[in-house]
Protein backbone atom coordinates (compact mmCIF):
# COMPACT_ATOMS: atom_id res chain seq x y z
CA UNK A 1 0.00 0.00 0.00
CA UNK A 2 1.14 3.56 -0.74
CA UNK A 3 -1.60 5.96 0.30
CA UNK A 4 -0.98 9.63 1.04
CA UNK A 5 -3.33 11.66 3.24
CA UNK A 6 -3.16 15.38 3.96
CA UNK A 7 -5.44 16.69 6.70
CA UNK A 8 -5.92 20.44 7.38
CA UNK A 9 -2.41 21.15 6.08
CA UNK A 10 -1.34 24.81 6.26
CA UNK A 11 1.92 26.44 5.21
CA UNK A 12 2.57 29.90 6.63
CA UNK A 13 5.93 31.63 6.23
CA UNK A 14 7.63 33.87 8.79
CA UNK A 15 6.35 37.01 7.05
CA UNK A 16 2.76 35.75 7.68
CA UNK A 17 2.23 34.90 4.03
CA UNK A 18 0.06 31.77 3.81
CA UNK A 19 1.08 29.67 0.82
CA UNK A 20 -1.32 26.76 1.44
CA UNK A 21 -4.68 27.03 3.20
CA UNK A 22 -6.37 24.08 4.95
CA UNK A 23 -5.40 21.48 2.36
CA UNK A 24 -7.34 18.21 2.63
CA UNK A 25 -6.79 15.30 0.25
CA UNK A 26 -6.57 11.52 0.33
CA UNK A 27 -4.54 9.86 -2.45
CA UNK A 28 -5.28 6.20 -3.01
CA UNK A 29 -2.77 3.41 -3.51
CA UNK A 30 -1.37 3.36 -7.10
CA UNK A 31 -3.28 6.52 -8.02
CA UNK A 32 -1.77 9.18 -10.28
CA UNK A 33 -2.80 12.57 -8.86
CA UNK A 34 -1.82 15.85 -10.51
CA UNK A 35 -1.63 19.23 -8.74
CA UNK A 36 -2.23 21.95 -11.32
CA UNK A 37 -2.61 25.71 -11.18
CA UNK A 38 -0.92 28.99 -12.08
CA UNK A 39 2.45 30.03 -10.67
CA UNK A 40 2.27 30.83 -6.95
CA UNK A 41 -0.85 28.76 -6.27
CA UNK A 42 0.91 26.52 -3.70
CA UNK A 43 1.16 23.29 -5.68
CA UNK A 44 4.96 22.86 -5.44
CA UNK A 45 4.93 23.92 -1.80
CA UNK A 46 2.37 21.19 -1.07
CA UNK A 47 4.50 18.61 -2.89
CA UNK A 48 7.60 19.69 -0.96
CA UNK A 49 5.69 19.33 2.34
CA UNK A 50 4.82 15.73 1.38
CA UNK A 51 8.50 15.14 0.60
CA UNK A 52 9.64 16.72 3.88
CA UNK A 53 11.57 19.49 2.13
CA UNK A 54 9.21 22.11 3.62
CA UNK A 55 7.96 22.09 7.21
CA UNK A 56 4.21 22.25 7.60
CA UNK A 57 2.78 24.97 9.85
CA UNK A 58 -0.20 22.89 10.98
CA UNK A 59 -2.10 19.76 10.04
CA UNK A 60 -0.89 16.22 9.40
CA UNK A 61 0.61 14.30 6.48
CA UNK A 62 0.34 10.51 6.46
CA UNK A 63 2.06 8.02 4.17
CA UNK A 64 0.68 4.48 4.47
CA UNK A 65 -1.18 5.48 7.63
CA UNK A 66 1.97 6.76 9.38
CA UNK A 67 2.17 10.43 10.33
CA UNK A 68 5.39 11.73 8.76
CA UNK A 69 5.35 15.34 9.97
CA UNK A 70 8.57 14.88 11.94
CA UNK A 71 10.32 12.39 9.65
CA UNK A 72 13.29 13.43 7.52
CA UNK A 73 12.87 13.14 3.74
CA UNK A 74 15.17 10.10 3.62
CA UNK A 75 12.93 8.28 6.11
CA UNK A 76 9.64 8.83 4.25
CA UNK A 77 10.28 6.19 1.57
CA UNK A 78 9.49 8.60 -1.26
CA UNK A 79 11.36 9.41 -4.47
CA UNK A 80 11.33 12.88 -6.01
CA UNK A 81 12.05 14.05 -9.54
CA UNK A 82 12.89 17.74 -9.83
CA UNK A 83 12.33 20.28 -12.59
CA UNK A 84 16.07 20.87 -13.09
CA UNK A 85 17.00 17.12 -13.03
CA UNK A 86 19.50 17.63 -10.12
CA UNK A 87 22.09 15.26 -11.58
CA UNK A 88 25.72 15.12 -10.44
CA UNK A 89 27.74 16.42 -13.43
CA UNK A 90 30.95 14.57 -12.48
CA UNK A 91 29.26 11.15 -12.27
CA UNK A 92 28.25 8.87 -15.13
CA UNK A 93 24.61 8.04 -15.77
CA UNK A 94 25.11 4.68 -14.06
CA UNK A 95 26.63 6.27 -10.96
CA UNK A 96 23.92 8.96 -10.84
CA UNK A 97 21.25 6.29 -10.85
CA UNK A 98 23.13 4.14 -8.36
CA UNK A 99 23.92 6.97 -5.94
CA UNK A 100 21.10 6.43 -3.43
CA UNK A 101 21.75 2.67 -3.41
CA UNK A 102 25.44 3.27 -2.66
CA UNK A 103 24.48 5.43 0.33
CA UNK A 104 22.46 2.51 1.67
CA UNK A 105 25.42 0.16 1.14
CA UNK A 106 23.46 -2.08 -1.23
CA UNK A 107 25.64 -4.87 -2.65
CA UNK A 108 27.18 -4.36 -6.11
CA UNK A 109 25.21 -7.15 -7.80
CA UNK A 110 21.87 -5.68 -6.68
CA UNK A 111 22.95 -2.17 -7.68
CA UNK A 112 23.87 -3.37 -11.17
CA UNK A 113 20.60 -5.30 -11.53
CA UNK A 114 18.38 -2.41 -10.43
CA UNK A 115 20.17 0.22 -12.51
CA UNK A 116 20.26 -1.84 -15.70
CA UNK A 117 16.61 -2.85 -15.35
CA UNK A 118 15.55 0.79 -14.89
CA UNK A 119 17.75 1.90 -17.79
CA UNK A 120 16.17 -0.71 -20.07
CA UNK A 121 12.65 0.41 -19.17
CA UNK A 122 13.60 4.03 -19.85
CA UNK A 123 15.56 3.33 -23.02
CA UNK A 124 18.85 4.77 -21.74
CA UNK A 125 21.00 1.62 -21.61
CA UNK A 126 23.35 3.01 -24.27
CA UNK A 127 24.04 6.12 -22.17
CA UNK A 128 25.04 4.49 -18.87
CA UNK A 129 28.72 5.39 -19.23
CA UNK A 130 28.11 8.96 -20.37
CA UNK A 131 28.06 12.02 -18.14
CA UNK A 132 25.02 14.34 -17.99
CA UNK A 133 26.63 17.05 -20.15
CA UNK A 134 26.69 14.59 -23.07
CA UNK A 135 22.91 14.03 -22.88
CA UNK A 136 19.93 15.89 -24.27
CA UNK A 137 17.28 17.38 -21.97
CA UNK A 138 14.96 14.43 -22.49
CA UNK A 139 17.74 11.93 -21.78
CA UNK A 140 18.69 13.77 -18.59
CA UNK A 141 15.08 13.66 -17.45
CA UNK A 142 15.00 9.91 -18.03
CA UNK A 143 18.12 9.57 -15.88
CA UNK A 144 16.48 11.60 -13.11
CA UNK A 145 13.40 9.35 -13.30
CA UNK A 146 15.62 6.25 -13.33
CA UNK A 147 17.44 7.43 -10.21
CA UNK A 148 14.05 7.59 -8.49
CA UNK A 149 12.93 4.21 -9.85
CA UNK A 150 15.83 2.20 -8.39
CA UNK A 151 14.87 3.18 -4.86
CA UNK A 152 11.66 1.08 -4.87
CA UNK A 153 9.89 3.92 -3.10
CA UNK A 154 6.27 3.86 -2.02
CA UNK A 155 5.46 7.22 -3.61
CA UNK A 156 6.85 9.09 -6.62
CA UNK A 157 6.78 12.88 -6.35
CA UNK A 158 7.38 14.86 -9.56
CA UNK A 159 7.78 18.64 -9.57
CA UNK A 160 7.22 19.98 -13.12
CA UNK A 161 9.63 17.40 -14.60
CA UNK A 162 8.88 18.31 -18.24
CA UNK A 163 8.83 22.09 -18.05
CA UNK A 164 12.43 22.50 -19.28
CA UNK A 165 11.81 20.50 -22.45
CA UNK A 166 10.73 21.83 -25.85
CA UNK A 167 7.12 21.24 -26.94
CA UNK A 168 7.81 18.21 -29.17
CA UNK A 169 9.96 16.46 -26.57
CA UNK A 170 7.50 17.32 -23.81
CA UNK A 171 4.72 15.54 -25.73
CA UNK A 172 6.94 12.49 -26.25
CA UNK A 173 7.98 12.37 -22.57
CA UNK A 174 4.35 12.71 -21.49
CA UNK A 175 3.51 9.55 -23.42
CA UNK A 176 6.53 7.82 -21.86
CA UNK A 177 5.39 8.78 -18.37
CA UNK A 178 2.01 7.17 -19.05
CA UNK A 179 3.75 3.95 -20.09
CA UNK A 180 6.16 4.16 -17.14
CA UNK A 181 3.29 4.54 -14.70
CA UNK A 182 1.74 1.32 -16.04
CA UNK A 183 5.04 -0.54 -15.59
CA UNK A 184 5.81 0.75 -12.09
CA UNK A 185 2.24 0.47 -10.75
CA UNK A 186 2.92 2.76 -7.79
CA UNK A 187 1.52 6.02 -6.39
CA UNK A 188 2.38 9.23 -8.25
CA UNK A 189 1.93 12.83 -7.15
CA UNK A 190 2.73 15.17 -10.03
CA UNK A 191 2.93 18.98 -10.14
CA UNK A 192 2.49 21.04 -13.29
CA UNK A 193 1.18 24.40 -14.49
CA UNK A 194 0.24 22.82 -17.83
CA UNK A 195 -3.41 21.79 -17.91
CA UNK A 196 -2.77 19.52 -20.93
CA UNK A 197 -0.29 17.49 -18.85
CA UNK A 198 -2.79 17.35 -16.02
CA UNK A 199 -5.63 16.15 -18.27
CA UNK A 200 -3.58 13.46 -20.04
CA UNK A 201 -1.66 12.07 -17.04
CA UNK A 202 -3.91 12.28 -14.00
CA UNK A 203 -6.42 9.80 -12.62
CA UNK A 204 -7.55 12.78 -10.58
CA UNK A 205 -6.65 16.45 -10.84
CA UNK A 206 -6.32 18.88 -7.93
CA UNK A 207 -6.83 22.41 -9.27
CA UNK A 208 -5.35 25.11 -7.01
CA UNK A 209 -5.50 28.90 -6.83
CA UNK A 210 -3.95 31.20 -4.20
CA UNK A 211 -3.22 28.27 -1.89
CA UNK A 212 -6.78 26.91 -1.95
CA UNK A 213 -8.13 23.77 -3.61
CA UNK A 214 -10.69 24.84 -6.21
CA UNK A 215 -11.80 21.38 -7.34
CA UNK A 216 -10.73 17.74 -7.18
CA UNK A 217 -11.96 15.31 -9.81
CA UNK A 218 -11.20 13.16 -12.81
CA UNK A 219 -10.19 14.93 -16.04
CA UNK A 220 -13.71 14.36 -17.39
CA UNK A 221 -15.36 15.74 -14.24
CA UNK A 222 -13.36 18.97 -14.09
CA UNK A 223 -13.78 19.56 -17.83
CA UNK A 224 -17.49 18.83 -18.09
CA UNK A 225 -18.59 20.01 -14.64
CA UNK A 226 -16.30 22.83 -13.48
CA UNK A 227 -17.12 23.88 -9.94
CA UNK A 228 -16.51 27.57 -10.56
CA UNK A 229 -15.45 30.15 -13.11
CA UNK A 230 -11.72 29.75 -12.40
CA UNK A 231 -11.79 26.01 -13.12
CA UNK A 232 -13.93 26.54 -16.22
CA UNK A 233 -11.45 29.01 -17.70
CA UNK A 234 -8.30 27.18 -16.55
CA UNK A 235 -9.19 23.75 -17.94
CA UNK A 236 -9.49 23.66 -21.71
CA UNK A 237 -7.51 25.28 -24.52
CA UNK A 238 -8.36 27.81 -25.76
CA UNK A 239 -10.09 28.85 -22.56
CA UNK A 240 -13.86 28.95 -22.21
CA UNK A 241 -15.67 32.00 -23.61
CA UNK A 242 -17.35 33.95 -20.81
CA UNK A 243 -19.90 36.73 -21.44
CA UNK A 244 -22.54 38.63 -19.51
CA UNK A 245 -26.09 37.37 -20.08
CA UNK A 246 -29.56 37.45 -18.61
CA UNK A 247 -31.20 34.23 -17.43
CA UNK A 248 -34.97 34.60 -17.82
CA UNK A 249 -37.46 32.30 -16.10
CA UNK A 250 -41.00 31.96 -17.41
CA UNK A 251 -42.93 29.41 -15.37
CA UNK A 252 -40.99 26.15 -15.67
CA UNK A 253 -38.94 27.29 -18.64
CA UNK A 254 -35.74 29.31 -18.93
CA UNK A 255 -34.21 31.45 -21.65
CA UNK A 256 -30.81 33.05 -21.92
CA UNK A 257 -30.60 36.53 -23.40
CA UNK A 258 -27.22 37.11 -25.00
CA UNK A 259 -25.98 39.14 -28.00
CA UNK A 260 -29.43 40.70 -28.22
CA UNK A 261 -31.13 37.33 -28.86
CA UNK A 262 -33.14 34.97 -26.68
CA UNK A 263 -32.22 31.27 -26.67
CA UNK A 264 -34.11 28.46 -24.88
CA UNK A 265 -32.15 26.72 -22.12
CA UNK A 266 -31.53 23.00 -22.61
CA UNK A 267 -34.12 20.76 -20.83
CA UNK A 268 -31.39 19.07 -18.76
CA UNK A 269 -30.10 22.45 -17.57
CA UNK A 270 -33.67 23.61 -16.98
CA UNK A 271 -34.32 20.72 -14.59
CA UNK A 272 -31.20 21.55 -12.54
CA UNK A 273 -32.12 25.25 -12.36
CA UNK A 274 -35.68 24.40 -11.28
CA UNK A 275 -34.40 22.06 -8.55
CA UNK A 276 -32.26 24.90 -7.18
CA UNK A 277 -35.12 27.41 -7.44
CA UNK A 278 -33.18 29.81 -9.66
CA UNK A 279 -35.23 32.85 -10.75
CA UNK A 280 -34.54 35.41 -13.46
CA UNK A 281 -31.14 36.98 -12.88
CA UNK A 282 -27.90 38.19 -14.40
CA UNK A 283 -25.39 35.42 -15.09
CA UNK A 284 -22.05 34.80 -16.71
CA UNK A 285 -22.66 32.48 -19.64
CA UNK A 286 -19.85 30.11 -20.61
CA UNK A 287 -19.33 28.32 -23.91
CA UNK A 288 -16.20 26.45 -24.98
CA UNK A 289 -14.61 27.53 -28.30
CA UNK A 290 -15.09 24.07 -29.84
CA UNK A 291 -18.83 24.34 -29.21
CA UNK A 292 -19.24 27.55 -31.20
CA UNK A 293 -20.32 26.69 -34.75
CA UNK A 294 -19.82 28.72 -37.91
CA UNK A 295 -23.09 29.11 -39.86
CA UNK A 296 -23.85 29.61 -43.55
CA UNK A 297 -25.73 32.85 -42.99
CA UNK A 298 -28.23 34.76 -40.85
CA UNK A 299 -30.92 32.85 -38.91
CA UNK A 300 -32.94 33.47 -35.71
CA UNK A 301 -30.41 31.76 -33.42
CA UNK A 302 -27.25 32.94 -35.24
CA UNK A 303 -25.07 35.84 -34.16
CA UNK A 304 -23.24 38.15 -36.58
CA UNK A 305 -19.54 38.63 -35.84
CA UNK A 306 -16.44 40.26 -37.27
CA UNK A 307 -13.13 38.38 -37.46
CA UNK A 308 -10.29 40.09 -35.58
CA UNK A 309 -7.64 37.33 -35.49
CA UNK A 310 -7.24 34.05 -37.37
CA UNK A 311 -4.78 31.61 -35.72
CA UNK A 312 -3.86 28.69 -37.96
CA UNK A 313 -3.08 25.73 -35.69
CA UNK A 314 -2.66 23.06 -38.38
CA UNK A 315 -5.62 20.76 -37.87
CA UNK A 316 -7.85 23.58 -36.62
CA UNK A 317 -8.43 27.32 -36.73
CA UNK A 318 -8.84 29.59 -33.71
CA UNK A 319 -10.91 32.58 -34.77
CA UNK A 320 -11.11 35.57 -32.43
CA UNK A 321 -14.32 37.40 -33.32
CA UNK A 322 -16.16 40.46 -32.05
CA UNK A 323 -19.95 40.36 -31.69
CA UNK A 324 -22.19 43.34 -32.37
CA UNK A 325 -22.57 44.08 -28.65
CA UNK A 326 -18.78 44.32 -28.20
CA UNK A 327 -18.18 40.84 -26.74
CA UNK A 328 -15.16 38.81 -27.84
CA UNK A 329 -15.46 35.11 -28.70
CA UNK A 330 -12.97 32.45 -29.69
CA UNK A 331 -14.24 29.96 -32.26
CA UNK A 332 -12.34 26.67 -32.62
CA UNK A 333 -13.11 24.85 -35.86
CA UNK A 334 -11.44 21.87 -37.60
CA UNK A 335 -9.80 22.81 -40.90
CA UNK A 336 -10.90 19.52 -42.47
CA UNK A 337 -14.52 20.71 -42.39
CA UNK A 338 -13.76 23.86 -44.38
CA UNK A 339 -13.51 24.24 -48.15
CA UNK A 340 -10.74 26.35 -49.66
CA UNK A 341 -13.32 28.99 -50.51
CA UNK A 342 -14.56 29.10 -46.92
CA UNK A 343 -11.00 29.44 -45.59
CA UNK A 344 -10.30 32.32 -47.98
CA UNK A 345 -13.10 34.33 -46.33
CA UNK A 346 -11.93 33.71 -42.75
CA UNK A 347 -9.65 36.73 -42.60
CA UNK A 348 -9.43 39.97 -40.63
CA UNK A 349 -12.48 42.19 -41.02
CA UNK A 350 -14.71 39.57 -42.64
CA UNK A 351 -18.25 39.05 -41.34
CA UNK A 352 -19.55 35.64 -40.33
CA UNK A 353 -22.37 34.10 -38.33
CA UNK A 354 -21.95 31.74 -35.38
CA UNK A 355 -24.25 29.84 -33.05
CA UNK A 356 -24.08 27.36 -30.16
CA UNK A 357 -26.35 24.77 -28.60
CA UNK A 358 -27.87 25.34 -25.17
CA UNK A 359 -26.79 21.86 -24.05
CA UNK A 360 -23.14 22.91 -23.90
CA UNK A 361 -23.59 26.25 -22.14
CA UNK A 362 -22.69 26.98 -18.52
CA UNK A 363 -24.14 29.55 -16.11
CA UNK A 364 -22.03 31.13 -13.36
CA UNK A 365 -23.01 33.47 -10.53
CA UNK A 366 -21.34 36.85 -11.22
CA UNK A 367 -20.59 37.36 -7.49
CA UNK A 368 -19.63 33.94 -6.13
CA UNK A 369 -18.44 32.68 -9.55
CA UNK A 370 -19.95 29.26 -8.72
CA UNK A 371 -21.43 27.06 -11.43
CA UNK A 372 -25.22 27.31 -11.11
CA UNK A 373 -25.65 23.91 -12.74
CA UNK A 374 -23.68 21.99 -10.06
Amino acid sequence: MATVKLTNVVKEYDNHVIAVHDFNLEIKDKEFVVFVGPSGCGKSTTLRMIAGLEEISSGTIEIDGEVVNDLQPKDRNIAMVFQNYALYPHLTVFENMAFSLRLKHVDQETVYKKVTEAAEILGITDYLLRKPRALSGGQRQRVAIGRAMVRDSKVFLMDEPLSNLDAKLRNAMRAELILLRQKLDTTFVYVTHDQTEAMTLGDRIVIMKDGYIQQVGTPTEVFENPKNLFVAEFIGAPKMNIMKAQLVRQGDEYYSEVFGSRMPVDPGHTQKLLEKGIDSREVLLGIRPEHVTICEGPAPDNFPCTIEVNEMMGSELHLHVDTEDGSRLIVRTPTVTLTNEQRSHLVYGEKLYVTFHGKVTYFFDPETELNLLN
